[in-house]
């Protein structure tokens, strides 16, 4: 850890012109902090109003190991808001990710095509395929693996606190990055001032719950979304109810595999729970899953091919091409347990694949590296508490199809930090990175500028809303 005070040389060489940049040696191993050392990407963007100036604040992001390594950028996605008129605005890209020393996987071949309803006769291949992820993982990753997780970040954190001198600072965490400050304020709680959690991880689950939680979310989401559209018989005739628009779904799905195949089928079945987590979207939806239901029973296989390539979303998978990328997310989310009997994985997989196939949940139930890890973490995750740092906000949107909405809650509940609900919204980082959203803006600003709290529970729209389609009468 740098010296107390010690400070970074910053350069204006880097993607953004408005942001300086600089390079922080850290411990690969913070328990022996002479041995080997990485680098941390750094960036910051002045306050815009020195004379009102209160500290850093740092932003991090999504994943673990999400955002591209885009953590350098998070001053910038932030530079239009109050924050950057009273804040030096810090972003930096977690070890293991971006700029800062990278950990990589060799990638390894599938031999199984993703399916978002895989028969239990290719169960097997698929583990067996996660298990040479793995071994990818080890080959790549080496020692250093084992030090990729999440109370290391916290101490990053720390260390780029104490680089720039400053006794605490305020911090604004996303997703993933929500747990990075959890366990940053457990840790150092002496060093947390203002902080907000956006779209949380779930403080009492383990990856593996947090995964599965996902495909639930988004199940969640689509019975929304079919509600909706079953008031508006008039206009989707897809059913007066939730089931009968939900069947319509199913129809198609089945009709799709029986012309086109189990990948057109899943194509369809991403597309679902895309559009039923975007408000917005949910009229379009609905007209799709007809005009699909009209093309399939006329047999018109161009007409739905273009239909499904409109609304497509991206594959899954490494590209063939691909030999080596960063695999952060492999490491940080062996931090806690996961089961080795395969079992246990094919059984979710059958649940899923009845009652979740949408948004690709089957992926969430699948065999993952953690069933095979080839290490063990050096010590076991942080305990969230909170004791000694200010009461802060949790921002959660009711349908985040990531971070499941029981998460924020539980995260409010067990800090003690005011909840902020946005309603009937499927957004996921919620403020700033999901559009402009004045309600939820005036609360976490009028917190992290004038450090005033808003009541224990309140709750905002979301800013994408439904379409304007009126009910049946």
């Amino acid at each position: 850890m740098p010296k107390t005070g010690e400070r970074l040389t910053w350069t204006a060489a880097g993607p953004d012109e408005r942001l300086e940049y600089a390079t922080l040696e850290v411990p690969l191993d913070h328990s022996d902090p002479d041995g080997e050392r990485i680098s941390l990407a750094v960036s910051r963007l002045r306050a815009r109003n020195p004379a009102r100036r209160r500290g850093v604040l740092i932003g991090v992001t999504g994943g673990p190991g999400g955002d591209g390594g885009l953590g350098t950028g998070m001053p910038s996605r932030l530079a239009d808001t109050p924050l950057a008129e009273v804040y030096d605005l810090i972003g930096f890209d977690p070890r293991g990710t971006g700029a800062s020393t990278p950990l990589r996987i060799e990638v390894t071949p599938t031999t199984v095509p993703f399916d978002s309803r895989p028969p239990d006769s290719v169960f097997e291949a698929m583990a067996a395929d996660m298990r040479e992820r793995e071994l990818g993982c080890r080959r790549a990753g080496g020692e250093v693996r084992p030090h990729i997780n999440t109370r290391n970040t916290a101490r990053d954190l720390d260390s780029i606190r104490v680089a720039l001198g400053e006794e605490k600072l305020n911090f604004l965490g996303y997703a993933y990055g929500s747990y990075v400050g959890a366990v940053y304020g457990t840790m150092f709680p002496e060093h947390l001032d203002r902080s907000v959690l956006d779209s949380c991880v779930h403080p009492g689950w383990t990856w593996r719950q947090q995964f599965l939680a996902q495909a639930r979310a988004v199940r969640e989401n689509v019975d929304r979304w079919a509600e909706w559209t079953a008031r508006r018989d008039n206009h989707f005739a897809l059913g007066t109810t939730a089931a009968l628009t939900v069947a319509a779904v199913e129809g198609v799905a089945a009709a799709l595999e029986g012309r086109l195949g189990a990948a057109v089928r899943t194509s369809f079945d991403g597309i679902v729970g895309g559009l039923a987590t975007d408000r917005s979207a949910w009229e379009r939806l609905g007209l799709l899953v007809g005009a699909l239901r009209a093309a399939t029973a006329e047999g018109a296989d161009e007409r739905t091919a273009a239909l499904l390539a409109e609304h497509a979303t991206g594959g899954w998978g490494a590209r063939a091409s691909e030999q080596w990328r960063q695999s952060v997310l492999e490491a940080v989310t062996l931090e806690t347990e996961w089961p080795t009997d395969l079992e246990t994985y094919y059984a979710d997989m059958r649940t899923c694949r009845e009652r979740y196939p949408y948004g690709h949940g089957v992926l969430r139930a699948a065999p993952w590296v953690g069933a095979f890890r080839t290490f063990q973490s050096p010590e076991p995750p942080t305990v969230l508490a909170r004791d000694g740092y200010p009461t802060g906000l949790v921002v959660q949107a009711d349908g985040d199809p990531m971070d499941h909405r029981e998460g924020g809650e539980a995260l409010a509940e067990l800090l003690g930090h005011r909840l902020i609900t946005v309603e009937d919204s499927g957004d996921h980082e919620v403020y700033v990175l999901s559009g402009s959203n004045p309600p939820l803006e005036a609360y976490v600003e009028r917190y992290l500028v004038d450090g005033v709290l808003p009541p224990s529970r309140v709750s905002v729209p979301g800013a994408r809303q439904a379409p304007p389609v009126p009910e049946d009468a």
